[in-house]
């Protein structure tokens, strides 16, 4: 490839911040996705992640669409993604790195990806990084306005009370907050010169069981919702970050908690897990600490970020113990989050 900006490539990065910032900006939806920098030289697409390593080969499904509808030759930054009936699904996105060639062939049919392009990093022979985002969103509304699925644009805005209705708006189903990008900012690699809010849902849940921590007291607290059609315990991710004074204290609290691993569901391979994750009760097998199960009485609320397929993507934090709230009240409802129009608005109704 000979391209003014050539691949590897460190994209822009952004840095978390509280609330919304007002000023001269422009608004994007926050995608729930793998970072991807796409370099199109004729007859020639490289797919390249965050950390500069080539994802082309994962997702062959995407070479056609990006050479029929990119310009010829261009360096365009956006987010690779799979879109389910419920909104993006990450866990199906990850299962698409796969070694097996037979294996990605399979997957691109059966979970085809798609790309959301939301900046132009270089456009013919012209190297966009010093230009203003303002410019450079322009080229990319100008340039890729035709595109047509899997290939797709961000929906930005520079009104920051729209970029709020975003935000209350954009819990789950991929959307999971907003980018902020100053309008005079350019693009520079590998620095956080914009701006990122995210979602922090709070759930109450059930503590199935917990693993101890290997310098004594516990290590993470096992959470679980329960199906509220079908009455299982489901065990949803779990809890950590713990300081050493307050894994003493759950330790003490807990023990009383504890019951025999053959009465519990999780030890078994038939309660309901993330699919990432596999029974609780085997996962010592890979190396973990053992599982220590509770009998579930124990309610405790924490906050989150991602929320995927009806499981926390990261470890949630512990917020308090929540003794005047039963167990069976803590149901996976609270993990709904019905995709936002501009989830239609993007993807219509074929994606999904």
């Amino acid at each position: 490839m000979d391209l003014p900006v050539p691949s590897p490539l460190k994209p822009v990065l952004a840095r978390a911040v509280r609330q919304i910032p007002d000023g001269d900006l422009l608004y994007e939806p926050k995608w729930d996705g793998f970072r991807c920098l796409v370099f199109r030289d004729g007859d020639e697409v490289l797919l390249q992640s965050r950390n500069e390593r080539p994802l082309t080969r994962y997702f062959p499904e995407l070479v056609d669409p990006l050479l029929e509808q990119l310009p010829d030759r261009c360096v365009v930054d956006g987010e690779l993604v799979v879109v389910g009936p419920g909104g993006l699904d990450f866990e199906l996105l990850s299962e698409r790195i796969q070694p097996s060639a037979d294996r990605i062939a399979r997957l691109s049919g059966v979970s085809p990806a798609s790309f959301v392009a939301f900046d132009l990093v270089a456009l013919g022979s012209d190297d966009l990084r010093e230009a203003p985002m303002a410019t450079r969103r322009a080229l990319l509304v100008e340039h890729l306005s035709g595109v047509r699925a899997p290939i797709h644009v961000t929906p930005a805005t520079t009104e920051s009370e729209l970029a709020h209705l975003w935000f209350d708006r954009f819990l789950g189903a991929g959307f999971d907050g907003v980018v902020a990008k100053p309008l005079d900012g350019t693009y520079v690699p590998d620095k956080r010169v914009q701006f990122k809010i995210k979602h922090h849902r709070t759930v109450d849940c059930v503590v199935g069981g917990y693993r101890p921590h290997r310098e004594g007291g516990v290590g993470s607290l096992l959470l679980g919702l329960y199906e509220h059609d079908a009455g299982t315990l489901r065990h949803i991710g779990a809890c950590s970050a713990f300081s050493a004074a307050k894994r003493r204290t759950m330790l003490a609290e807990l023990e009383p908690h504890v019951v025999d691993a053959a009465d519990h569901p999780w030890s078994s391979g038939d309660v309901a897990t993330p699919r990432h994750g596999g029974p609780v009760g085997r996962r010592a097998q890979r190396g973990e600490q053992p599982f220590v199960p509770l009998d579930g009485s124990i309610v405790v609320e924490v906050t989150c970020e991602n929320v995927t397929a009806g499981h926390l993507r990261h470890p949630a934090r512990f917020v308090r113990w929540r003794a005047d709230r039963t167990p069976e009240s803590c149901t996976m409802d609270q993990l709904a989050a019905p995709p936002p129009p501009e989830f239609t608005q993007v993807f219509g109704t074929a994606d999904a």
